[in-house]
């Protein structure tokens, strides 16, 4: 089962996009993540969802040490800005390591994924959460993060991304 009430991408993963996204994620550009919520609140404004909060989806600690930022979170902040929700961050948790998912097909991705991430609290629950990640390719992992919210009792999880491939 579906655990989105919806999925929208602002663009096609493809050209100056493709090469900004990948920049901002594993070259250290975070200042891109200005142009690039502009990006995202462009696609939000063009038909916003009745929620409440917006979750960044989650790096695992490791992860995030090595990157130094978790970049669905610096686009989160950004479309806050713009649209004025609040960014719950440090709710939903990647409870384990997962690999990068980068050439793995469907199936191989939502296994990677399987129980990786859970809600330490209910600070969400009751709430209609706007899910936030960079890339969509199969949904494995914005699929494992509704699960998530919604058994953190989200009363709905919707999910935007900046590309999909």
């Amino acid at each position: 089962m579906w655990p989105l009430e919806d999925v929208r991408s602002a663009a096609h993963l493809v050209g100056p996009l493709r090469q900004a996204i990948h920049a901002f994620k594993y070259q250290g550009l975070r200042a891109l993540a200005v142009q690039l919520g502009q990006v995202l609140y462009d696609c939000w404004d063009a038909e916003p969802w009745p929620v409440d909060v917006i979750a960044p989806v989650p790096l695992h600690a490791t992860r995030q040490r090595e990157r130094g930022y978790n970049q669905s979170a610096l686009l989160a902040r950004e479309l806050s800005r713009h649209t004025g929700l609040p960014v719950i961050e440090g709710v939903l948790l990647r409870k384990l390591p997962t690999l990068p998912q980068v050439g793995m097909n469907a199936a191989e991705r939502s296994a990677n994924v399987r129980g990786a991430f859970a809600c330490q609290d209910d600070r969400l629950g009751g709430q209609q959460v706007l899910l936030i990640d960079d890339v969509l390719t199969t949904g494995a992992t914005i699929r494992a993060c509704a699960d998530a919210l919604l058994q953190g009792h989200a009363s709905g999880v919707w999910g935007m991304t900046l590309a999909h491939d």
